[in-house]
This record gives structure tokens, C-alpha cells and sequence, in this order.
């Protein structure tokens, strides 16, 4: 494999998918949903959205950027209402661009209708090309816009019907919240792909958000997750649960454990940073290498690297130097001088590398665009041997529910064998963690997740032939 076979223009790591977050009841919602974005960063840093509503109005502000540059204090102040809904967005379905900056808002006969999702639906060019044909115009180049589209359509019948009605049409992954001028309702898919949870204000306000690490920056007190299938009213008069559709088997992204969420977060149901802990103490058992020292690339890989530590009895150093304010305008280097961008930032220890022999903890290897760089930079800094530890299995196969590799031209272990990628990184030795420890590690029984990009086995086909009878059972 050579240096050409590899995209430079694509990141090294899989980027997330979408965080969101609503607050219903609270004076200040749209200044708690700022906050809680805030936290949800790491899960999208394209774009920043908040709608709002007093019960009358509804207000919106959304833009391209982090959150902080999206929002300031006089966009909050003006955002005023006991209920907002707020999403941070990296695009999988549509480019990014203030167009397609959700939530989506549109109004219909005089009712305001906000989504804001998290995921990803694998019917949506047949959904798209169907309502198209049925006279609808789209606005954005999103898959989330089939929603408003597919839910006008039965708006006479009440909110929740046509909720029910709408997503017996929608295939894939989604967690989302809707939000009329005076209801708040958070829907999941029936496999619950993406995490979802519920919490409350001390002043009895609602919270919904992806994850907990977002109810604990705004004191929310974590009640339990929405669970899949789930349709969770909100409102003046408290809240609804409905599961209006057929129970499908649970099939959790597993990725949330080994990369996407935050480490402080609790995601379905176990806590983030202990379960990559977990799976590098597991990992440690798995693949026995003599070493002097255990080293993440930070910051991926840290918290695997602690439990691969103090199971193997290696000691665990920061061999190379994370540089903190290398943000997102960093003007980036041209071909001839791709090692100067990851050098920026990592450097590594040379007085800590020189002479030594080290075992690097990553959580993943997706498209090995940095790998080889970042190991040649540790030779040159003086090491002697460098062996690379994985905290999951070789990612083999696209994933259609979220995640920014939906094709298997773009991963390394796609066409390669364990020693192919081995040899490509420049590595004395290369282990994954088995599929079996990597899920153990969660707490979780093997059937509770979606492994589809290590398995190639998928829970929800994506994008059926398009027939008519894809559309008989709800009426579109």
C-alpha cells in the first residue's frame, strides 16, 4: 500500500455525527440549551442551531461554526421562551452550509414545526424521490428535511398521529426532538442506533439530550433513557410515552463506547470512561508485548491506555505533547508538507522516546491517514520499537446509520490483512481487540448492539429498491 492510496483530504479519525438538546419549562431554556451544545461539542462542529418558543412565538438562530462563535450573549437574550430545542451538527446526509444548519423550521398551516436529528435514514433518496414526485419542494439537501415533509402530510389528524404515521415510512437511525410553539416531543428508532436520554431541572423543566454529559453541565438530575421505539410528549401538562410501532432488536452503534461520546457521559446505560478502560485492560490480556512504556496519541486512546497500564504492569507515559490551540482555522499545509500538519499538533518526548520501546493505545484505526507519520515521528524521536494496540476490532465495512465512512474505499482494513496494515503504519507489531472483549467491555449483552462496521452484518438494510409499496402502509 503507498502513500497514494490514501485521501489525504480526509480525517484520520471518524468524525462524529449530531448532538442535541432541549429544555422545556424553564425561563432561561434557550440560554440551558446553549450550554448543553456546549458540552455536546465533540459530536458535531459544523454548525450551531437553537429554536425557541414562549408559547406564541417561535424565535431561531442558527449558523456554520462552533457554538461559542455561533452564538453571543445578546443572540441568547434575544431568544426568549419557556422551551428551545438546539442541535450541533456534522453533516453525513448533505453538505454543510447555514441551509442545511439545523433545527429545520419550517411552518404549516399556521403551526411551527422544528426537528432537530441526530442520525442518519437509509431510505432517504426513496423517501426524497417519492415525495418529489408527490409535488414537494425541498429546501436543503438534508435527509432530516423527508421529515417535515412526510409530517405535514397528516397534520390534520393531531401531532402524535402523525408522528406514528410518518416514521412507520422512515427506515434507519434517528434520535430527534420536534418541537411545535407549545409541545416538545423526542422520538427514537426502534433499534435506538443513537443515544437518547431524559433528565429535570431542579425547578421541574425537562431536559432532553444525546448524552448525559450534557445534563451534568446544567445540573439536570439524569431520570433514564428515552427508550427505543419511544415517542416522549412534553407539554404543560407533564409528559406522554407511547411506543406506537413494532419492538425491533436493540442495536446500540457500539462506536458511542469506543470513540464518539464523551468519556464522562453514561451512554445506554454504562459509563463511557469506564468501558474504555475496561477494553484496555481487556486488550492487555489479549496482546502480551514487552515494552517500557504504554503511550495514547492524545487524546484518543487515553482512557484504553490507563486500563492497558495497570493491567499489564507497564507504565503508562504521555510520549508525545498534545498542542492545545490548534483549532479549526489552522491554515493547512500543502502535499509535499503533510507531516508538518500532524507535527503541529503532537510533538513528541525525545528524551522520554530515545532508546525505548513503546506500545501506542489507540481507541480505532479507520482510514490510517496520521498513523504512519505519527509512528515515523516516534522513531525519529529515538525509539526503538513502536507497537500499536487497538481498543476495537479492524473497522471493515461502511456504516449507513451516522457516521462519516459510508463507504469501504475510505477504510484501511477494508482490503488490507492485520500485517498489511501492520506494515503500512511502520509498526514492529499490530493487535486489535477481539470483537468478543471489545463488547464485554460494555456490560452489555453482544445481541444489544449494531457491529455492523466490524461484522458487515447490518440491522436495517440500507436503501431498499424503490416501490410504491415501500409507502402502502402510511399513506404517503
Amino acid at each position: 500500500m503507498s502513500s497514494q492510496d490514501v485521501e489525504w483530504d480526509l480525517p484520520a479519525k471518524p468524525r462524529h455525527e449530531c448532538g442535541i438538546c432541549g429544555v422545556f419549562g424553564h425561563p432561561d431554556a434557550a440560554k440551558l440549551v446553549y450550554f448543553g451544545l456546549y458540552a455536546l461539542q465533540h459530536r458535531g462542529q459544523e454548525s450551531a442551531g437553537i429554536v425557541c418558543s414562549d408559547g406564541k412565538q417561535v424565535l431561531i438562530h442558527k449558523d456554520v461554526g462552533l457554538v461559542a462563535d455561533v452564538f453571543t450573549e445578546e443572540t441568547l437574550q434575544r431568544l426568549s421562551g419557556h422551551m428551545a430545542t438546539g442541535h450541533v451538527r456534522y453533516s453525513t446526509t448533505g453538505e454543510a452550509s447555514v441551509t442545511n444548519a439545523q433545527p429545520f423550521l419550517v411552518t404549516h398551516k399556521d403551526i411551527p414545526i422544528c426537528v432537530a436529528h441526530n442520525g442518519n435514514l437509509v431510505n432517504s433518496i426513496a423517501l426524497r424521490r417519492h415525495l418529489e414526485q408527490q409535488g414537494s419542494i425541498f429546501q436543503t439537501t438534508m435527509d432530516s428535511e423527508i421529515v417535515i415533509h412526510l409530517m405535514a402530510r397528516h397534520m390534520d389528524r393531531g401531532l402524535l398521529e402523525a408522528i406514528k404515521t410518518t416514521f412507520t415510512c422512515i427506515q434507519g437511525a434517528y434520535s430527534l426532538l420536534i418541537m411545535t410553539n407549545d409541545t416538545m416531543i423526542a422520538v427514537r428508532d426502534p433499534n435506538g442506533f443513537r443515544p437518547l436520554c431524559l433528565g429535570v431541572l431542579e425547578n421541574g423543566a425537562y431536559v432532553v439530550a444525546s448524552e448525559t454529559c450534557a445534563l451534568d453541565l446544567i445540573e439536570a438530575e439524569y431520570i433514564r433513557d428515552v427508550e427505543p421505539g419511544e415517542v416522549l410528549l412534553i407539554n404543560a401538562q407533564g409528559l406522554t410515552s407511547s411506543f406506537p410501532w413494532a419492538p425491533a432488536r436493540k442495536s446500540y452503534c457500539i462506536f458511542e463506547h469506543v470513540y464518539f461520546a464523551r468519556p464522562d457521559s453514561d451512554v445506554f446505560g454504562f459509563n463511557v470512561y469506564s468501558a474504555r478502560k475496561r477494553m484496555g485492560e481487556i486488550l492487555a490480556k489479549e496482546a502480551k508485548i514487552d515494552a517500557d512504556f504504554v503511550m495514547p496519541f492524545p487524546d484518543s486512546g487515553n482512557y484504553a491506555a490507563i486500563g492497558y497500564s495497570n493491567a499489564s504492569g507497564i507504565p503508562m507515559e504521555m510520549g508525545v505533547i498534545r498542542n492545545h490551540y490548534v483549532g479549526r482555522t489552522f491554515i493547512q499545509p500543502t502535499q509535499s508538507m503533510r507531516d508538518f500538519s500532524v507535527r503541529v499538533k503532537l510533538n513528541p518526548v525525545r528524551a522520554l522516546l530515545t532508546g525505548k520501546r513503546v506500545i501506542i493505545v489507540e481507541d480505532s484505526i479507520v482510514r490510517g491517514t496520521t498513523g504512519r507519520s505519527r509512528v515515523q515521528s516516534l522513531r525519529r524521536a529515538g525509539a526503538t520499537e513502536v507497537h500499536m494496540v487497538v481498543s476495537c476490532p479492524p473497522t471493515r465495512h461502511a456504516c449507513y446509520y451516522g457516521i462519516d465512512f459510508p463507504t469501504k474505499s475510505q477504510l484501511i482494513a477494508a482490503d488490507n490483512t492485520v500485517e498489511g496494515v501492520r506494515d503500512y503504519l511502520g509498526l514492529d507489531s499490530l493487535h486489535y481487540l477481539s470483537l468478543e472483549g471489545m463488547v464485554e467491555a460494555t456490560g452489555l449483552p453482544r445481541d444489544h448492539f449494531c457491529l455492523a462496521c466490524f461484522t458487515g452484518e447490518y440491522p436495517v438494510e440500507p436503501e431498499p429498491a424503490f416501490t410504491k409499496e415501500v409507502f402502502s402502509d402510511c399513506g404517503c
